[in-house]
């Protein structure tokens, strides 16, 4: 693998070399290399893991000031599970630099999905070996919680119900949600729909069903409650 390259990409740059190789390195890759000291990612993406789930926790934490707990915990399992792991480690090309044995690169072990989402682990684990957890909280503010704060997890959220939540805590004031506009043919339409909060539209939502609509506007407008 290219460290160099892969720093540069980052904008991070490693004072141990080892640790980066190591998040990159597949038991394959050991298993036919037993004559050279090399070690696999399995460790590193234990302590990534616990990494991931504390910087994520905390931001949630932070960032949801009245989200509660069940909810935030149903987030934060939508943002750590595999799959968004993967696409994390996709966004960063992390496939192209991993270390593999031959038998599991000709069988597509580099965008095998199981193994990306470790290798992206691994690799905060060596992060924050190397520079502390600080740094490893500004590489999930540069490519983790951009996607949380723009929606790409709302599909595991109910917005609606938790701003209806909010707003029962005031008095005299009711929600309502208008859909606004309709865009596009009809298999492929557009919904934008207003929140609107005691006569005031506070949150606007665009989504390919009404719903998602409604959801994205929710989100808005507590996104306006939480600042």
């Amino acid at each position: 693998m290219n460290v160099t390259q892969l720093e540069k990409q980052l904008d991070i740059t490693f004072k141990n070399h080892t640790l980066i190789k190591q998040a990159f390195t597949h038991s394959s890759y050991v298993n036919e290399h037993r004559k050279e000291v090399f070690s696999d990612n399995e460790r590193l993406e234990f302590l990534g893991d616990a990494v991931l789930e504390l910087g994520v926790s905390q931001y949630l934490y932070r960032k949801n000031k009245t989200m509660p707990e069940g909810e935030m915990t149903k987030l934060r399992a939508s943002i750590v599970c595999e799959p968004s792991l993967v696409n994390f480690a996709r966004d960063l090309n992390f496939g192209d630099h991993i270390l593999l044995g031959k038998g599991e690169e000709q069988t597509g072990g580099r965008d095998r999905p199981a193994l990306l989402a470790d290798v992206f682990e691994a690799f905060l684990g060596a992060l924050y070996l190397d520079h502390g957890f600080d740094q490893a909280l500004h590489f999930l503010e540069q490519h983790v919680f951009p996607k949380i704060s723009t929606g790409a997890f709302s599909h595991a959220m109910d917005y609606k119900s938790q701003l209806q939540e909010l707003v029962q805590q005031y008095k005299n004031q009711s929600i309502e949600y208008e859909i606004v506009d309709e865009k596009g043919p009809s298999h492929n339409k557009e919904f934008i729909t207003h929140v609107i909060i005691k006569g005031d539209v506070k949150g606007i939502g665009v989504g390919r069903t009404k719903k998602e609509a409604e959801q994205r506007a929710a989100k808005k407008a507590l996104d306006e409650f939480n600042n």
